[in-house]
């Protein structure tokens, strides 16, 4: 490989989603006019004409092709519950062993991972897709809260829009900063987001039938503003501290206090998206007390500050 990689081989099978695959030819395909010298030469590459969402992909070459590329780009598979095509996955392992630095979109994870290339490193793709991720490749350190990984000759980006930031990292990796800030503005999106993808993710409360705490989970989300113990919440559902413990387990998958915390956040975040209110206020409201704590929390938790978070969702 060159010092800096020229040419990028995008693969391309039935089943893989136009948006992800249309995002990298977009990014790498169109040379900024700002470009000192020369750009990526693209390819996209299959073994026939292949079906890309609701349109027909015919590919400039071969899967052969990608042993020969700098870079190598698998884009999101639509279904992850289906095994990824054999020879993709040959295609993608022989890459790599020649040397190509290999790069995934979203769900294209599931590709790189039954080919070997994750074993014992950090990984992503989509927040809905993550457990399911480890689940089935348990040697892969899957992190569901950042945008992309970047483990050097492998890199795997979150969901759709995270797979425009990877894209842009590249460009900042190979070109520096001042070519992929050119390649945003041509784009009109962030050259860096901030956070991870732990702040688009949703946390809905359970259904409010047919398990133990149906009647206490709605009973504490009316009272997110008011100081409430873990004693508090057993004595308001007649059990045990242990027993509502065992049933929070059961139930939500984590404790009392960490699933109290979580809808605290997920308040805050409501609040941050739909009022003017302070962030004092907003902390109040939610039952974190004061400015500092909140901050504290949303940080810690999705990787931003309010400030930024509401500037971020705000309509």
């Amino acid at each position: 490989m060159s010092s800096v990689p020229r040419s990028i081989a995008v693969a391309a099978t039935d089943g893989m989603l136009h948006f992800e695959l249309a995002l990298a030819y977009e990014v790498f395909g169109s040379a900024p006019a700002a470009l000192p010298g020369p750009w990526y030469d693209v390819k996209v590459c299959g073994t026939r004409a292949v079906r890309v969402g609701r349109f027909l992909q015919e590919p400039d070459c071969g899967l052969e092709l990608l042993a020969h590329a700098d870079t190598v780009i698998v884009p999101a598979l639509a279904d992850v519950d289906e095994d990824p095509p054999a020879e993709l996955v040959e295609a993608v392992r022989a890459a790599h062993e020649s040397g190509a630095r290999v790069v995934s979109l979203c769900t294209g994870v599931f590709v790189l991972a039954a080919a070997g290339l994750l074993d014992g490193l950090r990984a992503t793709t989509h927040w809905a897709h993550t457990e399911e991720l480890a689940a089935r490749y348990p040697r892969v350190q899957v992190d569901p809260d950042v945008l992309y990984v970047d483990n050097g000759n492998v890199l795997t980006s979150a969901g759709k829009a995270a797979a425009m930031d990877l894209c842009l990292h590249l460009v900042r990796r190979d070109h520096g900063s001042a070519i992929a800030n050119v390649v945003a503005r041509r784009l009109v999106v962030p050259p860096h987001r901030a956070g991870g993808q732990a702040q688009f993710v949703t946390t809905p409360v359970p259904a409010q039938d047919g398990h133990p705490l149906a009647e206490l989970l709605p009973w504490v989300m009316r009272r997110l503003d008011q100081p409430l113990t873990v004693e508090d919440l057993a004595r308001q559902a007649n059990m045990s501290s242990r027993h509502l413990t065992r049933h929070f387990r059961s139930v939500t998958g984590t404790t009392p206090l960490q699933w109290l915390l979580t809808q605290r956040i997920r308040r805050a975040q409501e609040l941050l998206e739909t009022t003017d209110d302070s962030v004092d206020t907003i902390a109040s409201a939610a039952g974190m007390g004061t400015a500092t704590t909140l901050r504290r929390h949303l940080h810690r938790t999705i990787g931003v500050s309010p400030d930024a978070y509401r500037r971020t969702f705000r309509p």
